[in-house]
């Protein structure tokens, strides 16, 4: 009834129009404002910490420290990061929080009446720092007698998370193969760049909970995180979220959620309860929150004349810096990617993430998929061109197909279409023609356009990414559906709809309401859906793994199914709850032993053609066609959004935008410095091909898919510079810089 239309979103005519509320367009009656103090130390210890100055200025009610903290820790994964830093360590937290680890630590929040008089109280806050030693990077991490960022950390080290993967024999495959491919891959840092900074508001709701509006991935998991911190039981907390201009994985972990929640306690405990507001700029936002990690990746391959892969060694760093968000996560994403989409008889992979003082890194569209990614299409286009072999043909001889033997060493889930996918891509992009001619590229406005020191390339690429949460989560997503109608009437004539899943941008709750109508035979215009509260809905879990769409939908189809029983038996109202649980996941092994760390997968190639001027260094991308496996279209204008907007942030991330940080501090936190592409930078022309081959458990045959197409853009892009230029490129973002003395050289 509903899925493959493309349904107008609900809510867009209030984003285009303003009338949409986010949360920072939220002004509740009497509303304070909050200011949340960055400690500007990337490492160092508090001695002293005086807000008594701060405190007199007129129209400021209180000014939060961690001796208000109850419960002065939080983190996502792992519990290793204070709410706030303060002068000691009063035994409330398994992590010292006297010391600063990175420059955005928050120090204190100033409520007051207004932003000029918090503005003004901030400026006012006596501290005195004692210095520690820097951690700057993975190298200073790692080097002899480094100073340690954790040193309460059971590791005593700075390398803190390792994972590793063993299976065959790769001194045979090594011994018997004819090429040996070898690379490093530096792989850099990218900002998120949302539209909306982050923004939140608080207080106390009419059945007295912490309630905290706010834009995030996971309500649950933002509730979890902000009830420990305060030391109370969850039900005390509430959390809400408005319209979400954009995350991306940069709001899957905390940046006011806690120290909005814990203001409002504070004041409640001294007799006001007002709601407090703080909005934060773009630069605390670029400053304030993590980033795609950067990382080093050396990796060597084993292979016949013939390009069949033998063997795989890798060891992967990523740089988690101060905190481990979701680090150790991320690692194992990248840790199962690096070998890429792959039939590999032998490998010993090796991954490590590793404590800096430098930006955190965290969630970030692909999770680890595109680092990984990015060594592993480079190495197998380095080996199409030393065995002389179309780089279609070698993947063909290569890839992962029904009933593969993963890298963990056990079959992949049922479902793998990816030599169907790679098929649709070379055709669609009509690999096997010869090549066009260069076109003219003007690479100033005032100069006129010309080929006189343009090449023209092409380059391919694909790769597989995990659909949910992996190695051994306890995944799960709930639902609610309530159907309506009276007692004489055979079948509903509507619904109400029950989620907790957040609609960051990408359309979910178009998506959610389209599968609930198919699963119900309500019609799309007839269902009220509620989403985002954890006042009214179970866990759905996060907006992120490409999982919220898959999980989402079994867990409306069995809502729906309960539902229709509670009809048939005679309810009116029919209410139906589900609690789904996919396949269990397993932990890679620490030995190596065969694990099955993923219930499913989506599938994705790409062919990008390009030009460059070899005597600037300027590129221009012409075409790109993305084939993607999307299983059963939901909304099929949606589909098609996500994949031209990840190839976009994928454009950037390859291309532009080079975030700057030394000695732990970011030098480019506005827009002005650090380069996303405008409408002239994009790629000229995006194809999208979508195919729909059923996950055998996908709701309605559906795989996740926003994540995927951001993956195999930077090595494709790579290999059509390298088809044009015949130089290899193992680092980017390939500013025109960067390719010009490259090409220099």
């Amino acid at each position: 009834m509903s899925l493959g239309d493309s349904q107008r979103k609900p809510d867009a005519a209030g984003k285009v129009t303003g009338a949409a509320m986010y949360a920072g367009d939220v002004l509740l009656d009497d509303v304070l404002t909050a200011k949340v103090l960055f400690t500007n130390e990337p490492h160092a210890r508090v001695v002293r910490l005086d807000v008594s100055a701060a405190e007199a200025v007129e129209g400021v009610i209180c000014i939060v420290t961690a001796a208000d903290v109850p419960v002065n820790e939080y983190g996502l994964t792992m519990l290793d990061q204070p709410v706030l830093i303060g002068p000691t360590s009063t035994g409330n937290s398994a992590v010292p929080h006297d010391v600063s680890r990175w420059e955005a630590d928050h120090l204190a929040i100033v409520v007051a009446e207004t932003e000029e008089a918090a503005d003004r109280a901030a400026a006012l806050i006596e501290v005195d720092w004692e210095q520690l030693p820097l951690v700057a990077d993975i190298d200073a991490a790692m080097a002899d007698g480094a100073p340690l960022v954790h040193p309460e950390h059971a590791a005593q080290s700075n390398v803190y998370h390792h994972i590793v993967i063993r299976k065959g024999d790769v001194a045979a495959g090594f011994e018997a193969a004819d090429v040996v491919i070898e690379g490093t891959y530096e792989v850099p840092y990218q900002e998120h760049a949302y539209l909306q900074t982050e923004a939140a508001i608080g207080y106390v709701d009419d059945e007295g909970r912490i309630t905290v509006e706010t834009a995030g991935q996971w309500t649950h998991e933002d509730r979890e995180q902000i009830a420990h911190a305060l030391g109370v039981d969850d039900e005390a907390v509430r959390v809400i979220y408005r319209a979400i201009g954009g995350a991306f994985g940069g709001k899957e972990d905390m940046s006011l959620q806690i120290v909005i929640a814990l203001a409002v306690s504070v004041l409640r405990d001294r007799g006001i309860e007002r709601p407090i507001r703080s909005v934060w700029s773009r630069e605390e936002s670029i400053v304030g929150h993590h980033k795609r990690h950067r990382g080093r990746i050396t990796s060597r391959w084993a292979a016949t004349s013939e390009g069949k892969i033998l063997a795989v060694e890798a060891d992967g760093y990523l740089d988690a810096g101060s905190y481990n968000y979701t680090s150790n996560k991320v690692l194992g994403n990248l840790h199962m990617t690096v070998s890429g989409p792959y039939e590999i008889p032998a490998a010993r992979i090796d991954s490590y993430a590793v404590y800096t003082n430098a930006i955190p890194g965290g969630a970030f569209r692909g999770f680890g998929g595109p680092q990984g990614c990015f060594v592993s299409e480079s190495q197998m286009n380095k080996l199409a061109a030393a065995t002389g072999l179309d780089p279609v043909e070698v993947r063909r001889r290569n890839t992962l197909r029904e009933g593969s033997i993963g890298i963990t060493g056990t079959e992949l889930p049922a479902g793998v279409s990816l030599p169907e996918v790679i098929e649709a891509c070379a055709d669609a992009a009509a690999w096997s023609e010869p090549k066009p001619a260069p076109k003219p590229i003007a690479v100033f406005a005032s100069l006129p356009a010309t080929t006189d020191n343009v090449r023209r390339g092409r380059g391919f690429a694909c790769t597989y990414k995990n659909v949910g949460f992996s190695f051994g989560f306890p995944e799960r997503s709930e639902a609610e559906i309530v159907l309506i109608g009276s007692s004489d009437t055979e079948h509903p004539t509507g619904a109400e709809l029950f989620l907790a899943g957040a609609d960051v941008g990408q359309g979910a709750h178009t998506a959610f309401v389209q599968m609930a109508a198919e699963a119900t035979g309500v019609s799309f215009d007839a269902i009220v859906p509620t989403f985002s509260d954890t006042a009214s809905s179970g866990d759905s879990g996060s907006a992120s793994a490409s999982r919220l769409s898959w999980m989402t939908g079994n867990a409306i189809l069995g809502a729906a199914e309960e539902a229709e029983k509670a009809w048939r038996d005679g309810d009116r109202p029919a209410r139906g709850h589900f609690r789904y649980t996919p396949p269990p996941t397993e932990p890679l092994d620490p030995d190596g032993a065969p694990t099955v760390p993923n219930f499913a997968y989506g599938y994705v190639a790409e062919a990008v053609d390009l030009s460059v001027d070899i005597e600037t260094g300027h590129i221009v991308v012409h075409d790109v066609v993305c084939a993607i496996d999307v299983g059963r279209v939901i909304n099929r204008d949606l589909c098609i959004g996500q994949v031209e907007g990840a190839i976009i942030q994928a454009h950037g991330y390859a291309l532009s935008e080079n975030l700057t940080v030394v000695d732990g501090r970011v030098l480019n936190p506005r827009f002005s410095g650090y380069l996303i592409p405008g409408i002239g930078d994009i790629p000229e022309a995006v194809r999208t091909v979508l195919l729909e081959i059923p996950d055998p458990i996908g709701p309605f045959g559906v795989r996740g898919m926003a994540e995927m197409p951001l993956m195999p853009y930077a090595p494709a892009i790579v290999a059509a510079l390298h088809d044009a230029t015949g130089v290899w490129f193992d680092q980017f973002p390939l500013t025109p810089g960067r390719v010009q003395a490259a090409l220099r050289r």
